[in-house]
């Protein structure tokens, strides 16, 4: 009886290591990315085998890290009027986004999703891709992880870098490279509207040749980031100017 005593105290023991350990390991690995640039994510790597696999010409992902102060300030207001309109108000989730998109859901036909800007990105930085209760569970921990450690400032820097917005073309840099040839830095407020518009889907919405759908959802976007009041709606989040460090 002792002996079957002593061995469930050392599996408990050895449960709780094993817990506390993947702790420490997450909460390292979400600072590490608080101030380095991830080098890759597992949807980065997932496309790249797609391609490899389908021998497309050029399989390669495009990806360029780049800070908040080498971005137009009307990319991230373009991402949060169309995305996250309450991304600087909440703290990583939005409750009645969520329970509308359940409702939606359940009366059938296309399946929403109520995810803020934040849950975009533990998904994409830190889990793969899927529609299990596992992963939601973990894409909710890693999410306050993110809020509590990095802060809303990063976050969107990390999403405006990581989100595919064509077909193996990932982040606002090299999306304006390749559609716009110019940095991300000198890209207006039509242009910002337009790669947002194509987010939901970037493999079958267009940057380079915008359906009539895209064209009208860009417009939309770019009606809201009017309404929103410009960039002075997300002033707490953007980089502070040279000229403003004087």
């Amino acid at each position: 009886m002792n002996k079957k005593r002593l061995g469930l105290r050392q599996v408990k023991l050895l449960f709780v290591k094993l817990v506390l350990s993947l702790f420490l390991l997450s909460v390292a690995w979400v600072l590490l990315y608080r101030w380095v640039a991830p080098p890759a994510t597992l949807h980065m790597l997932q496309r790249r085998a797609e391609a490899g696999a389908a021998d497309k010409e050029d399989p390669y992902i495009n990806y360029t890290f780049v800070s908040l102060e080498e971005m137009s300030d009307q990319l991230p207001l373009a991402v949060v009027a169309s995305e996250d309109q309450l991304f600087l108000q909440h703290h990583g989730f939005d409750f009645d986004a969520i329970m509308d998109a359940f409702q939606r859901n359940r009366k059938g036909g296309n399946i929403r999703g109520g995810s803020t800007i934040s849950q975009q990105v533990a998904k994409n930085v830190f889990l793969w891709h899927g529609r299990s209760y596992l992963r939601k569970a973990v894409e909710a921990y890693f999410t306050f992880l993110i809020e509590v450690l990095w802060g809303k400032e990063r976050i969107i820097e990390v999403y405006l870098n990581i989100a595919e917005m064509g077909d193996g073309v990932f982040g606002v840099e090299a999306a304006s490279q390749k559609y716009f040839k110019k940095p991300a830095k000198d890209v207006g407020r039509q242009q910002a509207a337009l790669l947002a518009a194509v987010l939901p889907n970037p493999i079958k919405f267009s940057v380079s040749n915008p359906s009539g759908y895209t064209r009208t959802r860009r417009s939309r976007i770019a009606r809201a980031m009017g309404r929103l009041g410009g960039t002075t709606y997300i002033k707490d989040i953007l980089p502070e100017k040279d000229d403003e460090k004087k």
